[in-house]
């Protein structure tokens, strides 16, 4: 009998008491319940029959009845028993691992899962379930190939209604729509009740700012109490980067079914994102007591525990939380980059933000990770949620891995142009045009162009610009990420050259009206996007061509500069590296031409050719401060202060954390240069530094607060140095000096 309408109320409720009396009262004529009866319960919002279907299933003699029945009443631990016992009663059962692996997929066991899902394909290589299994597990990840054992699930079987909802929900995370819509109807046409398949449309049409109400009233429909809808819709919401309404719509699946634990726990990771910490407090412990404790939801609580030692510096258009442990050390330089990124971008951008910007550095960087991703495992340096901005601390990283100053730029982008378009712009526009702004900032800033991303050029790897938001969510290939970021900034340089700063802003207010990247291309540069791609590519050639084009013979050139090096054969190190970096200017990475080149030209007394090339590498972005720290040396040695001062105040864009030599030398550098300013931040530094000799430090900082006219935190500071050495002279002469001024 084919039903076309929804079953009312009391016809469910007929069927269950049919099933469940021939279960209970005529168990030798009549077939007992199946678990695809259970699930169609529960699907239409029968919580109390689909219980006792389940709770029925759970009393069979069969170990992978009661499995399903145990699962469906969420004992999870007995259905992953009874599930083992089923398996190993039934070895050549391809069906039961895979249901084994669904479960330990829905509770957080994705290897287990998968090893589950492959040992059902050598059983069985053509079982569906197991490749859609395969899909499930890679798409936690974003990991490209879940659209292929997707693709090999619906080839197997074409009317596997999950599959096509799987489809859609991947190709919607690729920003394609298109396809998402025709995979969506695929698993309506096959059964018109797929829920996940109308949560699709109903993300669609939010996305677009369009009423998504019609769909969500068809899920309605089929089950009131169907979470999981809006739960898809909010994700939909967050990758795109929509934080506020993504939180919304979570909230409108929790209201639904307030049993939906990674609906409410993802509600309380994205309220911590936006900066708060009561609620998001609240709502995970909720899940956590209730047994819902993925490592999302575990780490999470770790890291709200952990806020009790961060310290918070407020003022009206900022908030810095730092860790306790470099909060004196790190404030000055974070708070003034904040300040100086927000005066230009105010300029820049022409609009000021609707309030004050959150900046969290965390000197732990899978804290950091916890922080953006919910678990640890992220590679980014900083990520934005509207303005809230979390990053990692440079004590978080290895010396010269980043430049902290330079991040902060990047994430102060992404405020405001989230805030222009009212965060409808697109990945890659926004993450290009923070890359853009990084080297607009200093010209030593951002990042290089790696080997990885040479390798992608030449193999001609690069994206359309109307395609480039898939590099950033789904890559193809390991570096592809980076890869993108690179094209995405390129393309922003290319725009500013060629037309001005005021047109990658006539297309950021081109993103907020919701046109897509074609029509901004179109409207604002008056070409296609592939005749534009066309143009940007023969650009980029003109800039970085040589390098692609000898890149082998660059990596050849280099292994050879390395041998020289090592047998010390500095002649023919310079004249080989002068080679080599002409072929790879923008190699400022371990071993470096600019190194060998430094070392050979001391090697023979040349230190003039030594700072040059050392300036060289400083200038296109070379961040060892070691390798720094020799230039500001040399530079000091040849009679240039100022540019030894400025040099090491570079470092402090790398690395402030680590070296209390660094900021005493600068100090004194700087005081000699009549930069008091300077002077007083990098002595507060060694103060806060908890140097040894904490009697100097704080006498070097009071003379420098004195020199400035600051006399009141002279005085402070003297009297704490006298405190650490009653008898240190200087600091006692400068104290009767003070007094002396004060009679007068």
């Amino acid at each position: 009998m084919t039903r076309t309408k929804p079953a009312t109320k009391s016809a469910w409720a007929l069927v269950a008491a049919i099933i469940f009396s021939a279960v209970v009262f005529c168990p030798a004529v009549s077939r007992a319940a199946a678990p695809e009866d259970c699930h169609a319960l529960r699907k239409h919002g029968r919580t109390a029959e689909a219980r006792t279907c389940y709770e029925a299933l759970s009393r069979e003699l069969d170990p992978y009845l009661r499995a399903e029945g145990y699962w469906g009443l969420e004992m999870f631990s007995e259905a992953n028993n009874e599930f083992r016992i089923a398996v190993a009663q039934s070895d050549k059962n391809a069906n039961d691992r895979v249901r084994w692996g669904r479960l330990l997929h829905e509770r957080f066991n994705n290897t287990d899962a998968e090893t589950l899902f492959k040992e059902a394909l050598a059983l069985d290589p053509k079982n569906a379930p197991a490749y859609l299994g395969l899909a499930l597990v890679s798409a936690d990840g974003f990991d490209n190939q879940a659209i292929e054992w997707a693709g090999k699930a619906l080839e197997l079987d074409p009317r596997l209604v999950e599959g096509h909802e799987l489809m859609a929900n991947l190709a919607l995370e690729d920003s394609d729509t298109t396809y998402a819509i025709a995979e969506a109807d695929a698993a309506l046409k096959i059964s018109p009740e797929a829920l996940d398949a109308m949560a699709i449309h109903a993300s669609v049409e939010i996305l677009a700012d369009r009423s998504p109400d019609a769909w969500l009233d068809k899920i309605r429909a089929v089950n009131p109490a169907y979470g999981q809808g809006y739960a898809l819709v909010a994700r939909h919401l967050i990758l795109n980067r929509r934080y506020e309404d993504g939180v919304g719509y979570y909230r409108k699946a929790i209201d639904a079914d307030p049993k939906l634990w990674p609906a409410r726990s993802e509600l309380g990771i994205n309220l911590m994102r936006s900066g708060q910490e009561n609620e998001p407090r609240k709502q995970l412990e909720m899940c956590y007591d209730n047994g819902y404790r993925n490592e999302a939801t575990v780490n999470s609580l770790r890291l709200l525990d952990s806020y009790k030692n961060f310290v918070t510096f407020k003022d009206h258009d900022t908030i810095l939380k730092l860790q306790k442990k470099e909060a004196d050390l790190l404030y000055p330089y974070v708070e003034a980059e904040m300040k100086r990124s927000i005066a230009d971008y105010e300029k820049k951008y022409k609009m000021k933000l609707p309030g004050p910007v959150q900046v969290e550095v965390y000197p732990d960087h899978e804290d950091f990770a916890v922080r953006t991703l919910g678990m640890p495992g992220l590679g980014a340096l900083g990520v934005t949620f509207g303005e809230v901005v979390a990053m990692d601390s440079p004590s978080a990283r290895k010396p010269g891995d980043f430049n902290w100053a330079s991040t902060l730029r990047h994430e102060m982008s992404h405020v405001f142009i989230l805030t222009a378009t009212n965060h409808r712009v697109p990945r890659w526009f926004t993450e290009g045009l923070a890359v853009h702004e990084e080297t607009e900032a200093s010209p030593e800033w951002g990042d290089r162009m790696t080997p990885d991303i040479v390798v992608a050029i030449r193999d001609k790897k690069l994206l359309p610009v109307s395609e480039l938001d898939r590099g950033f969510v789904r890559p193809e290939y390991p570096a592809q990420v980076i890869v993108s970021y690179y094209e995405a900034g390129r393309i922003c340089d290319y725009i500013q050259s060629r037309w001005g700063d005021d047109k990658l802003l006539d297309i950021v207010h081109s993103f907020a009206q919701l046109k897509t990247t074609p029509e901004a291309i179109q409207e604002n540069l008056g070409m296609t996007p592939e005749e534009f791609d066309r143009q940007f590519l023969a650009w980029l050639d003109k800039d970085v061509g040589k390098t692609v084009a000898h890149f082998d013979q660059w990596r050849a050139g280099l292994k050879e500069l390395v041998a020289l090096d090592r047998n010390k054969q500095y002649d023919d190190v310079l004249k080989k590296g002068e080679e080599v970096r002409g072929m790879y200017p923008d190699y400022v990475f371990d071993a470096n031409a600019y190194a060998f080149l430094a070392e050979a030209f001391l090697a023979k007394g040349n230190k003039q050719g030594a700072v040059a090339v050392l300036t060289d590498y400083e200038r296109l972005g070379g961040r060892s401060p070691e390798t720094l720290k020799e230039l500001a040396s040399l530079e000091e040695e040849l009679g240039d202060a100022k540019e030894a001062a400025a040099t090491l105040d570079r470092i402090n864009a790398i690395d402030p954390v680590n070296d209390e030599d660094l900021h005493r030398h600068l100090g004194d550098l700087w005081f000699a240069q009549n930069n008091f300013t300077g002077a007083i931040r990098e002595y507060g530094a060694v103060v806060a530094s908890h140097p040894q000799d904490k009697a100097s430090a704080e006498f070097q900082l009071a003379r420098a607060y004195f020199a400035a006219g600051q006399r009141d935190k002279a005085e402070e500071n003297v009297l704490l140095a006298l405190e650490a050495a009653p008898d240190y002279r200087p600091a006692q002469q400068l104290l009767l000096q003070l007094q002396d001024d004060t009679r007068k």
